[in-house]
């Protein structure tokens, strides 16, 4: 849906000012210049959009409930940010927002740009798997980038991308012991999966040129209508906490810690954002499996990051056991979920 146009958003920006308090429509046509006519229009495309707005002859216009929309007029009120999410484009349905910016992207888009869906009908994550993407319970995002830093550094964006998903879950669900980073790109709660992060960049030469963040939140989908072959290793927010999220403050909130992690990033590369990384990181002395791009398997005891992001293992068994072992990309498997969590 396209965004209200200025009339209709300088109207809604009257009615919050009310506070529920009704405002004629003379006022509104005073204040904004134009017609009692266009007022009504106005109004009639904020009612198309899910705005609850009483209107009655010499009563006034009062603002009732906001629709649970990912409206840019919703998400970037109140948003601290310096230049993410100021451009924002919003969808109520896309093939995959990562097309989407990536087309910005080519387009010459600015970086902190935005697209929000409200639905994926072919919202996938790392190594081409589907992200279960239905409308109007969760939060479908990418966030188009233009690193000026070395190459060698982008790939860890992921990891600075994926403390802000955590420390934004964490501060939801109320405690940040509960929420963990799965190297390299998901955050779990109680171990299971609750978001996936997926990067993919276009070079031009020898840098560059722009990347794209795609990040998928399960918040308010119920863990019991997922797919048979999603719902034992991934969870929602709602299904943890037992109520629903409040999607535009946790987007909002994404948002300015996204800002953060990716300033920090910018500036002194994965050193910066490393210690909020381990603070989140728990595989530490944990048996993994990792099936490295390629098919080659890895079975150990995880034992840290590396400074530039990689994955150490110590192998436990076989010719090669006590071999530390570095893995840069790849999937790994941990500990299933315990029976008694939520």
């Amino acid at each position: 849906m396209s965004p209200p146009g200025k009339g209709a958003a300088a109207i809604l920006s009257a009615l919050r000012e009310q506070s529920g308090a009704p405002l004629s429509g003379e006022t509104l046509s005073a204040r904004l210049g134009v017609s009692r006519a266009q007022i009504w229009k106005h109004v009639g495309t904020l009612r198309k959009r899910g705005y609850e707005i009483e209107g009655e002859p010499g009563g006034g216009y009062r603002l009732g409930a906001l629709p649970d929309r990912l409206y840019p007029e919703e998400v970037q009120l109140g948003l601290s940010t310096k230049w993410v999410a100021h451009a924002y484009e919003h969808l109520e349905e896309t093939d995959s927002t990562n097309r989407v910016a990536f087309e910005r992207g080519r387009e010459g888009a600015p970086a902190g740009t935005v697209i929000v869906a409200e639905s994926q009908t072919a919202g996938r994550g790392r190594l081409g798997r589907p992200f279960y993407s239905p409308p109007h319970k969760n939060l479908y995002t990418s966030i188009l980038l233009r690193p000026t830093g070395s190459i060698a550094d982008t790939p860890t964006l992921i990891l600075g991308a994926a403390v802000a998903v955590a420390e934004t879950v964490g501060a939801f669900v109320g405690d940040d012991a509960l929420v963990e980073i799965k190297w390299p790109n998901d955050v779990l709660i109680r171990r299971r999966k609750t978001s996936g992060i997926l990067m993919e960049s276009s070079a031009e030469g020898t840098r560059i040129a722009f990347a794209v963040l795609g990040i998928g939140i399960n918040l308010n989908i119920d863990r019991e209508t997922f797919p048979d072959e999603f719902r034992r290793h991934a969870t929602s927010l709602a299904s943890e906490i037992g109520a629903p999220v409040d999607r535009i403050a946790f987007a909002r909130t994404l948002f300015e810690r996204l800002e953060t992690q990716l300033t920090a990033h910018a500036r002194g590369g994965f050193d910066a954002v490393r210690p909020r990384f381990e603070a989140f990181f728990r595989m530490a002395g944990e048996p993994v499996g990792i099936e490295e791009i390629g098919g080659q398997r890895i079975d150990g005891i995880a034992l840290g990051i590396a400074p530039d992001g990689a994955l150490e293992i110590e192998i436990v068994d076989g010719p090669r056991r006590g071999e530390i072992v570095r893995v840069m990309a790849g999937d790994v498997t941990l500990a299933k979920p315990t029976e008694d969590a939520r």
